[in-house]
């Protein structure tokens, strides 16, 4: 039986990649106090109860833009939300109850799966804020009160993440997998080359250079052989280097 799959959902800037490296315990997404630094779906593995799961972090979802990269992460986001058996649905107590949280809550109750509000920013021990009750408007999945960066609340939420489950069974054997990292100068076709190998959008391409953020692990099977893609971000000078994620 394959891994359950977790994915964490929200508009930008809510906190999601931290609360995804504190699951995993590894810094694998980029962190940053700037909205739409992760774009593509990022993978990595977490264990719970001595369950192991499969989870996905996904770059900020803007129903209201127009912009290229803002509506491919969108679709992304979306992808994340079709495979997985759970939703992490992640809202910011300090921000507030916003349009995009509303328009996200939409498009997840279409998705008819299990969802969790996990409402973070909560950075005091006790009863929650007066700002997290508003969050019941939305109407959607269990709520719970964290604090991503502090590590609060994430017990609680990985026990109902747990609970939702699908039934365990017998998990396939680790085996032999090829690890194949594709690396270059930013816009040489790096992302593309991975999605024409998968045959689907897994990766954003598009034509401004710097698009891939992350390095992004991306597990194929051709035939009898496994691999894994990594895709990385473009290789630079520094002096040509102007933003902190690209250090």
């Amino acid at each position: 039986m394959r891994k359950p799959i977790v994915a964490i959902v929200g508009r930008p800037n809510v906190g999601k990649s931290t609360l995804f490296n504190h699951i995993t315990g590894k810094r694998i997404s980029i962190v940053e106090d700037t909205p739409g630094v992760t774009r593509d779906r990022i993978y990595a593995e977490g264990e719970w109860r001595n369950r192991k799961f499969i989870l996905i972090d996904t770059g900020g979802i803007e129903p209201f833009s127009v912009d290229e990269i803002k509506q491919q992460m969108r679709r992304q986001a979306e992808i994340a939300i079709e495979t997985a058996d759970v939703i992490v649905f992640m809202v910011d107590a300090k921000e507030g109850l916003t349009a995009s949280d509303h328009e996200v809550a939409n498009i997840l109750r279409k998705a008819n799966k299990p969802v969790i509000m996990a409402i973070n920013k909560v950075d005091n021990v006790g009863d929650p804020p007066p700002e997290v009750y508003e969050f019941y408007n939305l109407a959607i999945g269990d709520l719970l009160a964290i604090s991503s960066i502090h590590g609060l609340g994430i017990g609680d939420l990985l026990d109902e993440i747990f609970r939702h489950f699908p039934e365990e069974g017998a998990e396939d054997a680790d085996e032999d997998v090829v690890k194949v990292s594709v690396i270059g100068k930013p816009n040489v076709g790096k992302s593309s080359l991975i999605n024409r190998i998968l045959g689907e959008e897994r990766l954003i391409v598009t034509n401004i250079p710097g698009t891939t953020r992350d390095a992004i692990d991306t597990y194929v099977e051709k035939g009898e052989k496994k691999f894994i893609f990594i895709d990385t971000a473009g290789i630079r000078r520094k002096s040509k280097i102007e933003e902190n994620i690209e250090r």
